[in-house]
């Protein structure tokens, strides 16, 4: 016969040791080192393009960094102006897009970098005749504020 005090030691013993998997989850960065072959990213096509995601988790020092490369098709935009508190940075590697930047849409092109601060206004649309593709990296410390 189980007794009510088998049952609160083992509802103790579950909770104890999901609290200490996801205590030791939190304390081991997502990945150190790693090379990330381009060939084998999968690409998904979006409405608007394309997305090859690289990688998204903790570090040894950020909450979070992300990697991500979008295809832009022509005249589209990523989506409509917005702000975030994580910081990003895009570095343009085929096409001419323009970008806003402190409230001022400014054109870009191959080689060109854009760092986007935390909670500002900012947006990027394709305005050249073919594809834009850009790499996007994306990181929240532990001084980024939670969403």
């Amino acid at each position: 016969m189980i007794t009510r005090r088998d049952v609160s030691i083992a509802v103790l013993a579950v909770v104890g040791t999901l609290c200490a998997v996801a205590f030791a989850d939190q304390s081991k960065p997502a990945f150190e080192s790693k090379l990330f072959d381009w060939n084998n990213l999968v690409v998904k096509q979006t409405p608007i393009g394309s997305t090859r995601a690289v990688f998204r988790g903790p570090t040894a020092t950020l909450r979070e960094l992300e990697v991500h490369v979008t295809t832009l098709n022509p005249g589209l935009a990523s989506h409509p102006p917005h702000k975030h508190f994580n910081e990003e940075v895009l570095i343009i590697q085929q096409g001419t897009v323009e970008a806003l930047v402190n409230g001022e849409w400014k054109r870009a092109g191959p080689g060109s970098v854009i760092i986007n601060g935390s909670n500002i206004l900012h947006g990027l649309k394709n305005v050249g005749d073919g594809p834009a593709t850009y790499d996007v990296i994306s990181w929240a410390s532990s001084e980024t504020p939670k969403e």
